[in-house]
């Protein structure tokens, strides 16, 4: 008893029990007044015909006609038989064999003598025939009482039954909510307890427990990947911060010297080199966390591409590279155009980065399916099949980038900034060389722009 007290599955199911109860009895009580009620017209309606047929042959064919009609219809055996009497002003009964009190005038509730029962109540009509006589005709009640008695059994029998199988429908319901709740609050211990991979179980029925299962459990898949992501990103911290760190400590530890410049100058090489690293670290992590996504607002992708494309043509002219970028008009997105700009500026310094010095390095920038695509491909060595999903992870880097500048932080911005703008980064060997695909949504394209506009290119 305790438990159910305590449970808030057997409380909601015992409440709609009792509600369901409460109403059932609202219900059956509104039934039976009206069918009372109905009964009850229906006889004073025969009451009311029978005395009006009396009244007309009262003052039609005369007292003796009355008489007499009334005593053939005493010696009847109908089943709704009529009790009739005629009084006298002093009350004293003329004639008929109704044994009760002269009535007041119109329809009431009168006590009579009943032969086999004594004392009994029957519904009356009083209606003055002359000055001298009033009309009495009455109808037991009995049989609206039988009526009445038959349909509170019925009732009652149906109600209890409806308590019987209530209470155990109410038990069946309250023991389902409670194993399915227990089940995901055992899971919820579970994960508490350390095995953060344990999941909500889904029976499959697709019901609100588990969609809410779903949910939880999309929920805990997150976590999980930021969990996860938070160790590899404490670890790959540590690893790379370990390298300058020690760097730096040898050079204080040996002294400034005949050197002391150099030193104080690499010093705050290094140190520089760690606040980049902290730096970007906290750049993805606001990316990441979505918000800045309050700040969006409408950005001309063509402008914001063709002014990086000529920026950066220059340095790619005095690297003798050649570089080449393909713009398509009216290409317009909601972001958040600095973000949007750190994300191309990231993939043409990789491709700048990775790529020998006489790699093919292109940009475009287009509509496609919906979407605006913004993609940068090159034609130097590529990537492996097996790591282009490990690259746009943090601090990723593949065994022929460990020599050159950067964190591994480029790539894993890049999708970053792709994912909270609602579209994606897609990699994909160009052979050879590597794509780079940004894929946003679409915003607002203008009427003047169509898939078979020329667009705008510039050669350096």
């Amino acid at each position: 008893m305790r438990k159910w007290r305590s449970s808030s599955a057997y409380r909601i199911a015992f409440g709609a029990l009792g509600a369901l109860l409460l109403g059932l009895a609202v219900l059956g009580g509104l039934v039976f007044v009206a069918m009372h009620v109905a009964f009850t017209r229906q006889l004073d309606a025969t009451i009311t015909d029978e005395s009006r047929t009396l009244v007309d042959e009262f003052h039609g064919d005369g007292e003796a006609e009355l008489r007499q009609a009334i005593a053939d219809r005493e010696a009847s055996t109908s089943r709704q038989r009529l009790m009739y009497a005629v009084f006298a002003p002093d009350g004293h009964r003329l004639y008929g064999s109704l044994r009760a009190r002269r009535p007041e005038l119109g329809m009431h509730n009168i006590q009579f003598i009943d032969p086999d029962e004594g004392p009994d109540e029957a519904r009356g009509l009083g209606i003055d025939l002359s000055q001298n006589e009033r009309l009495l005709v009455a109808a037991d009640r009995e049989w609206i009482e039988r009526i009445d008695h038959t349909n509170l059994e019925l009732f009652g029998a149906a109600f209890v039954a409806a308590c019987l199988l209530g209470f155990v429908g109410a038990i069946a319901l309250a023991g389902y909510l409670d194993r399915r709740l227990r089940s995901i609050s055992d899971s919820a211990e579970a994960i508490i307890a350390g095995d953060i991979r344990k999941r909500m179980p889904v029976s499959g029925r697709r019901d609100e427990f588990d969609r809410l299962a779903s949910t939880l459990n999309r929920m805990l898949d997150r976590i999980e990947g930021l969990l996860e992501n938070l160790r590899q990103v404490s670890n790959d911290v540590a690893h790379d911060l370990r390298t300058p760190l020690a760097r730096l400590r040898n050079q204080l530890e040996r002294g400034p010297g005949h050197d002391a410049d150099a030193v104080i100058c690499d010093a705050v090489h290094q140190v520089d080199d760690v606040l980049e690293l902290f730096a970007a670290i906290l750049r993805l992590a606001e990316v990441e966390s979505g918000e800045t996504k309050r700040y969006f607002r409408s950005v001309d992708l063509t402008a914001l591409a063709t002014e990086l494309g000529e920026s950066y043509a220059p340095a790619f002219e005095d690297q003798g590279r050649p570089f080449l970028w393909s713009i398509q008009p009216a290409l317009i997105v909601n972001g958040d155009r600095e973000l949007l700009a750190q994300a191309i500026v990231n993939l043409l310094e990789n491709a700048q980065r990775h790529t020998p010095a006489d790699a093919l390095v292109r940009m475009m920038a287009y509509s496609a399916e919906g979407c605006v695509c913004l993609q940068v491909s090159d034609t130097g060595p590529g990537v492996p099949k097996a790591d282009l999903a490990r690259i746009t992870k943090r601090f990723a880097r593949l065994d022929s980038s460990r020599n050159t500048a950067g964190h591994g932080l480029g790539l894993s911005l890049v999708r970053a900034v792709a994912n909270l703008h609602g579209g994606q980064l897609i990699l994909k060997n160009a052979s050879p060389g590597l794509v780079a695909v940004i894929e946003l949504p679409r915003s607002l394209l203008t009427s003047t722009q169509q898939d078979s506009t020329e667009p705008q290119s510039a050669d350096a």
